[in-house]
């Protein structure tokens, strides 16, 4: 059998480079969750843009399966996958139009696959807000009109140029003016272009405007520890809009985060999240929440030379995850041999697996599953 994890062709394996932005008015905790989230310390003060060049973290996505893994094949090397986390400077009204930081801020969410948006839900008179008073909705509402504003000025620059070659008698030009002009209609309503079901023709058309509100979102509600199980009337407002917009939200207390971060020790951070009423820390939620968001899937492969977790786009055939680690894997694919990760704990190793009759053989047809513990045959 030919091991994936062969060391000699380490240099050749590809990784799916994904990209999160954390983003949100000045003050909202955004630099706070990323140092949690990253081993990169960003500048945290309490004062308007104190994040100007964008900050970079890699981090690990924390998965209990490769855990158990590792613990059943006791591998030389576990590899975990990884997410890139870009924490962007602070956003302010008149952002569209320059002000602030706002012509750099654009472009670096615009670099980004998905947007964890940060939104300041908690009552503290120490820490100051860019508007004087909290308020989630006018906080959540003022960046996405100034990202809104943004990708209008992208959106109607590009209908101007269809109606040109649409006056000619092109059709699909004139299904280009139709889609712009929709997707203009939307943005002037106060609607992300997110909101719009596209067929599949059309949403070729819109990746490649790379839209800022086309992205995917996650609210982050930054509460205090009181709020962190049962939330708040600011979460709640929240939830009611996301709900509106089919995206997800999930609460966390930067603060407390902070000080689990800063334990070291395994013990002393298990005790304090016991004290906390916490199984995990909130960033690990977090972490998952964004990989989740991005329709990520992870197949692993377990030998002894690696246990590796490999990230794929949910729907990916056997080839196409072959692929992701070498182009020549999936050239040249004959099958994938496969153990699901239930029947792997259950049995405790490959062989038993196949003794037991829960390896199968699957071709180029078979969707991966979250979870499938996979080695493939392929030639180049």
């Amino acid at each position: 059998m030919f091991y994936l994890f062969a060391l000699s062709l380490w240099k050749y394996f590809f990784t799916m480079a994904l990209k999160c932005g954390i983003v949100g008015l000045p003050n909202v905790g955004k630099s706070t969750l990323f140092n949690c989230l990253s081993s990169a310390k960003a500048q945290s003060a309490n004062f308007p843009f104190c994040t100007i060049e964008p900050n970079i973290g890699i981090i690990n996505v924390p998965d209990p399966r490769l855990e158990k893994l590792e613990e059943l094949v006791n591998p030389e090397r576990v590899v975990p996958n990884t997410m890139e986390i870009v924490d962007i400077a602070g956003l302010v009204k008149g952002a569209s139009e320059g002000e602030g930081l706002g012509n750099q801020f654009l472009g670096n969410i615009r670099e980004t696959d998905a947007i964890l948006h940060v939104v300041r839900c908690f009552d503290d008179g120490n820490i100051i807000h860019v508007d004087g008073s909290i308020d989630p909705v006018r906080d959540k509402e003022t960046i996405d009109i100034e990202l809104q504003l943004k990708d209008l000025e992208t959106v109607e620059k590009r209908l101007d140029r269809a109606k040109k070659v649409a006056r000619s008698g092109d059709k699909e030009a004139k299904k280009h003016v139709d889609l712009f002009e929709n997707m203009v209609k939307t943005i002037e309503s106060g609607m992300s272009v997110r909101s719009i079901e596209f067929t599949e023709d059309e949403l070729v058309q819109v990746d490649e405007l790379n839209l800022i509100t086309a992205k995917k979102v996650l609210y982050v509600c930054n509460v205090d520890e009181a709020a962190l199980k049962v939330g708040n009337e600011y979460v709640n407002k929240i939830k009611e809009i996301a709900a509106e917009e089919n995206a997800g939200v999930m609460m966390v207390c930067a603060q407390l985060e902070s000080d689990i971060a800063e334990l070291e020790d395994y013990e002393e951070r298990q005790l304090f999240l016991e004290d906390a009423g916490l199984d995990e820390p909130g960033v690990n939620k977090l972490i998952r929440k964004a990989y989740e968001l991005l329709d990520l899937s992870t197949y692993f492969t377990a030998g002894v030379k690696e246990v590796r977790a490999w990230t794929i786009k949910v729907g990916m055939t056997a080839p196409q995850a072959a692929g992701v680690i070498h182009t020549d894997f999936e050239k040249g694919f004959i099958r994938a041999e496969v153990i699901k990760y239930d029947d792997y704990v259950e049995h405790g190793s490959e062989a038993a697996c196949k003794e037991a009759g829960k390896l199968s053989v699957e071709g180029k047809e078979y969707v991966v599953d979250n979870g499938d513990v996979m080695h493939f045959r392929f030639n180049v």
